[in-house]
């Protein structure tokens, strides 16, 4: 008797699944998930600084390159000009009488701007390395992270929206034995534990929007040689809540964007507490 009261509240369980499955079938969250999963793949690809790979390889139909044949002197003129104009574009960026060395990548032998970091398991350069996600199999960065926010945002709402099921579901089981509805209070707390965990981390990256600042930036500061003589509770990339919205969110311009680093002077002003006539002109906005 026991057997078939258990066996038939699994199957009552068993039942509401394939009923949640077929409502998310009808609103295609699963091509949905990979939507922005292949967008946010796509969008890494355009914060690439540099790929150690070969540079010049023979133009043919198989490797789809599309360099034409030219002199090895061209080629090496072509590559030299490029290389001194990078150089001096980005230690624009830096401070007065920082050395090149400081700021050039062991991997990729190229100069990094301010807030970009190598990826080892993407073996690249990425611009605003923010973290590299093993779920989604990507960086995290310029181009992305705002996509990233969202994926985050979809997945709250559907976590939100499978325990008001559960609940739902257990609140119309409840002239029932608890034991006979386990596996959905054990997979209902499973929901909860996500539930907060994605809400922490939603909360955690709208922080970093509004502050214009990254993960790697945060946690290795310390670590990070332009970040080290920069007060603590001073964000030296942001320009107001606005601002740094409206970059995070509506991009503009050619798809990368180098930021370079505040002076100090700026960097101590910002560092004063806000006053009245601050917070009346927007100091913080």
């Amino acid at each position: 008797m026991v057997y078939c009261s258990v066996l038939g509240g699994f199957c009552s369980y068993i039942s509401s699944v394939f009923l949640n499955i077929r409502l998310i079938s009808r609103v295609n969250m699963y091509k949905l998930i990979m939507y922005v999963i292949d967008a946010m793949r796509a969008g890494n690809g355009s914060n690439t600084t540099y790929m150690k790979s070969p540079i010049l390889k023979q133009s043919n139909s198989r490797n789809g390159n599309i360099i034409s044949s030219t002199t090895q002197n061209q080629l090496e003129r072509q590559s030299s000009y490029s290389t001194s104009f990078w150089s001096k574009l980005v230690m624009d960026l830096y401070p007065p009488g920082s050395a090149i060395r400081n700021w050039t990548c062991t991997y990729c032998n190229i100069i990094q701007p301010p807030r970009a970091k190598h990826c080892h398991d993407c073996d690249k350069c990425v611009l605003q390395f923010d973290h590299h996600c093993v779920w989604l199999g990507t960086c995290i960065g310029q181009g992305n992270h705002c996509r990233f926010w969202w994926y985050i945002f979809e997945e709250t709402i559907l976590c939100v929206w499978t325990v008001v099921l559960y609940i739902t579901f257990l609140h119309s089981e409840i002239v029932k034995a608890w034991w006979k509805d386990f596996i959905a209070i054990v997979l209902l707390a499973l929901l909860l534990f996500c539930l907060i965990f994605l809400l922490l981390l939603l909360i955690f990256h709208s922080y970093l929007a509004l502050t214009n600042q990254t993960t790697y930036e945060m946690v290795r500061r310390r670590r990070i040689l332009y970040l080290r003589g920069i007060p603590e509770k001073v964000h030296p990339f942001s320009r107001g809540i606005s601002k740094n919205l409206d970059t995070f969110c509506c991009p503009r311009g050619s798809r990368y964007t180098l930021e370079a680093l505040p002076r100090m002077e700026e960097l101590e002003d910002r560092a004063r507490p806000y006053t009245c006539i601050d917070i009346i002109s927007c100091r913080c906005c």
